[in-house]
């Protein structure tokens, strides 16, 4: 009987202690606390009466702020210049009111609730990040809102083609997706800059491409022998994080499979994290500065990727179809060379829609993944020079052993 009041009363009470701490407005933590008492009051009438009793306590409420702020104003006390407050306490009011609803969903109220208060904490970080952004960090941003709430809705969810798996919007999606684990490793590597040290650089180098991550890393180790063996801890650090990519993709692809395709993916994980942490107790005081990412949300890279998706699907289907298993690693590895993340998610897709079954699916996966690994240490050997050949080879030559393992010791 008394939980909702009370969840209404410690709601007002949260918000308005950040608004009292915050020291721009008049209304603190115990006039917060009476507007999510009085929207509950005001939402227990409204059920038993009339909606215009809301509306009115809306109205009411807007005139209370007004007046509080006319008054201030006319003081000469300063509060804020802003709307925050006003809108935070109207935010308040309506959970109340809504909490008083027989049905009301209690976690919503409390998840919405959370968010707010933490909007309103975090004041000076989010404008500090907003001040921090340049131009170019501004257009990937509505780039990405372009490519995610512009492109995809208008985008045809059927199916078309041969092998019955082409899905324009599916594989659109799975661009997004793709764009935007690249985009939060861009903007956050925008904002750290040149503050980025080596586990860092991995870290954020994994999130956008651990591809073009590993050629500045290699470039830096040529002209700068001392710093081989910081280049080759980037290196580790993103291929471990181009792995965990792998997982994250197949989760948001093909959860249901996850039980069976994970386990011996994630031991290739694990052997890439001991690795690195390894290298990682060998590390010195170097400090390798990585060429700034480019922008992953740029429009004709997602189409390229788009398209790529769409071949690789095709690819993976025509193999299974007309030469077996065999086949299907034939396509793997040259995908592997390239790009992981569309063999990764064309494959949990097929895996999804039953046209693969799941023991095989994380195999050719697995074996896209080793064959990626190869080719970054081609590219290793030819930009990098052999000091940082000889610095990672072993590290790359134990977890391709063991790579090779799972896929073969595994069982069916």
């Amino acid at each position: 009987m008394y939980v909702r009041p009370g969840l209404a009363l410690a709601i007002g009470l949260l918000i308005g202690l950040q608004r009292e701490r915050a020291k721009e407005t008049p209304a603190g933590i115990r006039t917060f606390a009476l507007i999510s008492l009085t929207g509950y009051f005001v939402g227990i009438l409204t059920e038993r009466y009339s909606a215009g009793i809301l509306a009115a306590g809306i109205v009411f409420l807007g005139a209370a702020l007004g007046i509080g702020n006319l008054i201030a104003s006319r003081k000469k006390e300063k509060h804020g210049g802003g709307t925050t407050t006003e809108i935070a306490a109207l935010f308040v009011f309506v959970i109340g009111a809504y909490l008083a609803g027989a049905e009301a969903d209690k976690s919503f109220a409390v998840l919405f609730s959370g968010v707010t208060a933490l909007l309103l904490y975090y004041k000076k970080p989010m404008h500090g990040f907003v001040k921090g952004l340049e131009a170019e960090d501004v257009r990937a941003i509505m780039q990405f809102v372009l490519i995610t709430l512009v492109i995809l809705p208008v985008i045809p969810n059927e199916t078309y083609g041969p092998f019955d798996v082409i899905n324009p919007f599916k594989a659109w999606l799975m661009v997004v997706l793709i764009v935007g684990i690249g985009l939060i490793g861009f903007l956050i590597y925008k904002v750290v800059g040149s503050r980025a040290g080596t586990l860092l650089s991995g870290l954020l180098g994994g999130l956008v491409s651990s591809t073009a991550t590993t050629v500045s890393a290699s470039r830096q180790a040529r002209s700068e022998p001392s710093q081989v063996t910081a280049a080759a801890l980037i290196i580790m650090i993103a291929s471990t994080v181009s792995i965990v990519r792998m997982i994250l993709e197949m989760a948001a692809v093909n959860r249901k499979d996850l039980l069976t395709t994970g386990p011996p993916v994630a031991v290739f994980l694990l052997t890439f994290i001991v690795l690195s942490f390894i290298l990682y107790r060998k590390r010195s005081n170097e400090v390798v500065h990585l060429d700034p990412p480019e922008n992953p949300a740029e429009l004709k890279p997602a189409l390229i990727f788009g398209i790529l998706y769409i071949l690789i699907l095709l690819g993976v289907a025509a193999a299974k179809e007309y030469f077996g298993q065999a086949g299907l690693y034939v396509v793997s590895i040259i995908s592997g060379l390239t790009d992981i993340d569309a063999i990764t998610l064309s494959t949990a897709e097929l895996i999804h829609s039953g046209s693969l079954e799941p023991e095989t699916g994380w195999r050719v996966i697995l074996v896209a993944a080793l064959s990626n690994v190869l080719f970054k240490a081609g590219m290793i050997a030819v930009i990098g020079g052999k000091h940082l050949l000889k610095r990672i080879s072993l590290y790359y030559g134990i977890a391709l052993a063991v790579g090779i393992a799972v896929i073969f010791l595994w069982p069916w």
